[in-house]
């Protein structure tokens, strides 16, 4: 069953997620490995990070698995709005399993991802 993530609600920032400055540049997206197979089908098009600052950016492109995800989407999320919905759609039993993984280092501002795959055959 493809799962997409478009109906997630959230309240937009007044100005976008980004314009850090070069020391604060993206440093890029991995996912787990047995998230990846799901992912290349499009069966999981999004994803919640717990991380101090954006580490991605609309529009980029992410290496994975022989081709790449481009984000589409980037939010800023209270924590409140990860419902377990929201953690099945990103490929978790529920949102303590998927705060186990989604959080890096000391980052507490959590963060909603919509990304599409493109493999190799995509160029």
């Amino acid at each position: 069953e493809t799962v997409h993530c478009g109906s997630i609600e959230v309240v937009r920032r007044e100005q976008p997620v980004g314009g850090e400055t070069a020391k604060e540049r993206p440093l890029g997206l991995s996912f787990t490995k047995r998230l990846r197979d799901p992912i290349i089908r499009g069966e999981i098009t999004c994803s919640i990070r717990i991380w101090q600052r954006p580490q991605v950016k609309i529009g980029g492109r992410y290496s994975m698995e022989g081709g790449y995800v481009e984000v589409t989407d980037l939010r800023e999320i209270s924590l409140a709005q990860v419902t377990p919905a929201l953690a099945r759609q990103s490929g978790f039993q529920g949102v303590v399993d998927l705060l186990k993984v989604a959080k890096h280092g000391r980052g507490e501002r959590v963060f909603f991802l919509e990304f599409e795959y493109y493999g190799p055959e995509d160029g």
